[in-house]
């Protein structure tokens, strides 16, 4: 089959498998906007934290882990999200919790890139919550 075929097949059907699908509205849209600002926040600190590992500071690197888990997972969410996907409210909470444990990763560090971080993470984590509930 031509991939454009394929392609706009698919497009098809998931704009109607869609409908009336997850939740829609507002708390899946504020998710989705707090993931996204979360997953810059997250890869913000991971190459501040490689800056200051590059200088021989220790301590960063389970702060790296997470801020590289936390952005992937926000990213995922962000998507489902924005599709109204099958599996938004169960995505919604697995950020939920990551955002949390990079949060208090975070905040063990005196550098604002990570205070930022961590700011970023509990606003997106309130926010995946209260549109998963």
């Amino acid at each position: 089959m031509d991939r454009r075929i394929m392609i706009s097949s698919a497009a098809g059907l998931l704009a109607a498998g869609t409908a009336g699908v997850g939740f829609a509205g507002e708390d899946g849209d504020v998710c989705e906007a707090g993931c996204t600002d979360c997953r810059t926040a997250c890869l913000a600190c991971v190459s501040e934290c490689l800056a200051e590992m590059s200088e021989g500071k220790s301590g960063f690197a389970d702060c790296v882990r997470l801020c590289l888990d936390c952005a992937d997972i926000c990213a995922a969410c962000a998507n489902i999200t924005a599709r109204k996907g099958p599996m938004t409210k169960a995505i919604s909470i697995a950020c939920a919790e990551a955002c949390e444990k990079c949060a208090a990763e975070c905040e063990k560090h005196d550098d604002a890139t990570c205070k930022a971080c961590a700011e970023h993470c509990r606003k997106c984590a309130k926010e995946c919550r209260e549109a998963a509930a």
